[in-house]
């Protein structure tokens, strides 16, 4: 299946790209501060806004793990204090109903997919972490929603056990290239796995890019993504582990803009453009005398030479086919050279 649908949003590679502004845990638990993101995703002209919908107790055991050199706080008290509550996550699809912009949000546990169920969200993004969690795979797939799926710290075999799971239920897939770094260095990104991807799974591709400004992203959509997703911030300088490589408004804006042009640029057609016609014309060379010419005389490249513009009968490539012939008649010089000026 290479194209599906989310409401009435068609996702796939002869479509425009799907923008997804991630706003997850950015917020900082604060439905004033998310509510801000949605202003300003919407703003950006995104296709959807997604949060992430955390049940702490549900999604793990308390543990003093600090997520790497990510944060010095422990993932639990990350966890913990930007988890949304139900109401808050009922308000938000509200809000972005109203912003007339998709609402989606990531769970990480099966009870948080339950009550995303009774929000009645249009589809899944499952993260990176999850793709191994196969009892949690099976419980999304039943539902047959679609499901955008990130594949970070994976390799292809446990990519495929994945996709198997949402084939079986006939459940439609995207896979997204991603780098599981914060931030992830642009040695990482590997977009070349985007096309082994595409050639392996048939199924649309995109990236969920967490490197710092838009360059990876923008070169993900040359290399056939069709869903693009970036973290956003309303400022970087707010607390949080992924504020500091997440897009600001002005970012935002111009991946948007971004996107959409080199999505415009992907033909692979080589002709001559209507529009490219009347470059052509002041652009090219015809054929051109550059001396006075006798009845008589030999055409050559002592005699002749190309200069714009275009207007004239003989083309620049046919300079060569003259060289050797006779004037017809006495020609000026600076004159572009016409078929009767040859005998």
């Amino acid at each position: 299946m290479r194209e599906f649908k989310i409401k009435n949003r068609k996702i796939g590679s002869t479509y425009p790209v799907f923008i997804i502004a991630e706003a997850g845990i950015n917020h900082n638990g604060s439905l004033k501060i998310a509510k801000k993101m949605v202003d300003m995703a919407k703003k950006a002209g995104v296709d959807c806004i997604k949060f992430q919908t955390h049940m702490a107790d549900k999604e793990m055991i308390k543990t003093d793990l600090r997520p790497g050199d990510i944060s010095k706080k422990t993932l639990w008290s990350i966890i913990k204090n930007s988890e949304l509550s139900e109401q808050n996550e009922s308000d938000l699809k509200d809000y972005c109903k109203k912003q007339k912009i998709l609402f989606l949000s990531t769970p990480f546990s099966i009870p948080a997919v339950n009550r995303l169920e009774k929000l009645n969200i249009p589809a899944y993004k499952i993260g990176s972490g999850e793709l191994t969690n196969h009892p949690f795979l099976e419980h999304i797939a039943k539902i047959r929603k679609p499901v955008i799926l990130s594949t970070g710290m994976s390799e292809i075999s446990e990519i495929k056990q994945a996709a198997k799971i949402f084939k079986k239920h006939k459940t439609p897939l995207a896979l997204l290239q991603t780098t599981s770094e914060y931030p992830a260095d642009y040695k990482d990104i590997n977009l070349g796995v985007i096309e082994k991807l595409e050639k392996k799974f048939h199924v649309p591709i995109g990236i969920s890019d967490h490197s710092f400004g838009i360059y990876t992203s923008l070169g993900a959509v040359a290399k056939g993504a069709c869903i693009v997703e970036k973290h956003i911030t309303l400022d970087q300088k707010m607390s949080g582990p992924d504020q500091k490589f997440s897009l600001t408004f002005n970012e935002l804006s111009e991946l948007v803009k971004g996107c959409h042009a080199v999505k415009l640029a992907l033909g692979n057609s080589k002709k001559i453009l209507p529009k490219e016609r009347q470059v052509l014309k002041f652009a090219r060379e015809c054929v051109v005398t550059t001396k006075n010419i006798s009845k008589g005389e030999i055409f050559s490249k002592e005699n002749l030479t190309t200069k714009r513009p275009f207007t004239g009968s003989i083309p620049a490539t046919d300079f060569f086919k003259i060289l050797g012939k006779k004037a017809k008649k006495a020609i000026p010089s600076n004159k572009q050279l016409s078929k009767n000026d040859i005998i």
